[in-house]
């Protein structure tokens, strides 16, 4: 089964390529002046899997970067970056970092479980982006809520598994996507992002 467009470029392409993609010059830290407001010092910080600019505010995934530079909506941004960097979501690519290759290497159920771990581990990784802004003290002197603590505990090292699955060798992609679902942590993450998701839409 083809990945969607969605998660071709959201899987094969990090926020810092496409900033650099669009004329962005990141320091060694990943920082660069922020396109959405007045910046004279770096105050945008490109991760891989999402980006925040400290001074503004303005954050979000590959996608949301394209469509914010060149006023698009998510579809068309999706498209122009497959464009830009040549991805096709129904033909396997050497340079897709989550498409398979079209012989040999792994099997279909191996890649059905990488797949499947990035899905559950972007979803909770794109819960924890949402809790930090969202649940973020307006002061030093707010309760901290239980969900931003979450966040700040927890996105480093939900970035770090999603990095493990989503990058490397073939091998080394089905040998962490085996090791997560050796246990039960993915399967209870999914558990509670769907609960999450469900309580949020009733």
């Amino acid at each position: 089964m083809p990945l969607s467009l969605y998660q071709t470029v959201k899987f094969a392409i990090t926020v810092r390529q496409v900033g650099e993609m669009y004329g962005m010059e990141p320091d060694r830290h990943g920082m660069v002046c922020c396109p959405f407001h007045s910046d004279s010092d770096p105050s945008m910080k490109l991760n891989d899997t999402y980006y925040y600019c400290f001074s503004c505010g303005a954050n979000g995934d590959a996608i949301d970067l394209t469509a914010k530079l060149f006023d698009l909506n998510p579809r068309q941004a999706a498209e122009k970056l497959a464009s830009d960097f040549g991805l096709d979501p129904d033909k396997p690519l050497a340079n897709a970092i989550a498409l398979p290759p079209p012989k040999r290497g792994l099997t279909d159920e191996q890649w059905a479980d990488i797949a499947y771990c990035l899905r559950v581990l972007t979803d909770y990784l794109d819960l924890l982006h949402d809790w930090r802004e969202r649940y973020k003290p307006a002061s030093p002197e707010e309760p901290l809520d239980e969900q931003f603590v979450e966040a700040l505990h927890m996105t480093e090292t939900i970035e770090h598994l999603t990095d493990c699955v989503a990058f490397g060798t073939p091998q080394q992609k089905a040998a962490a996507a085996a090791q997560l679902l050796s246990g039960s942590y993915l399967l209870m993450l999914e558990e509670r992002t769907d609960r999450l998701a469900l309580a949020k839409c009733a």
